[in-house]
């Protein structure tokens, strides 16, 4: 095909529909999985399921004593994305916020105590 506008034109529109079939096969995938749960369902099962939790971070089985959570926008633009662990005091430490460049509106760093802190009960 030679190089003229027309042709450039219909190689773009050729793109634009390929990446629309893209989105819809992704969708349709998407659309048999689950819909995540509501944060609040998530602390009330979660202390309800384990007695305690261990860390999350790979080869560390010290007891978790806090929840990590970063909610930011997904790489697509379309939606956030909630990513949620539970850590031990000591890699709890090193945590901090990694998808500032991706931060929105809907942003949020936040960690949780699983636990009340001590004195916490009124002593």
């Amino acid at each position: 095909m030679a190089d003229t506008k027309r042709g450039r034109d219909k190689q773009a529109r050729d793109e634009e529909e390929r990446q629309r079939e893209r989105e819809l096969e992704q969708e349709l995938e998407r659309g048999d999985e689950v819909e995540p749960t509501d944060e609040s369902e998530y602390d009330a099962d979660a202390l309800e399921t384990e007695d305690q939790p261990t860390c999350h971070r790979r080869g560390c089985d010290e007891p978790a004593a806090f929840r990590v959570l970063e909610r930011y926008e997904e790489d697509t633009g379309h939606g956030t994305v909630e990513a949620v662990a539970t850590m031990c005091r000591d890699h709890t430490a090193e945590e901090g916020p990694v998808n500032l460049d991706k931060a929105g509106p809907d942003y949020v760093f936040r960690i949780d105590p699983l636990t009340e802190p001590d004195g916490a009960d009124g002593e």
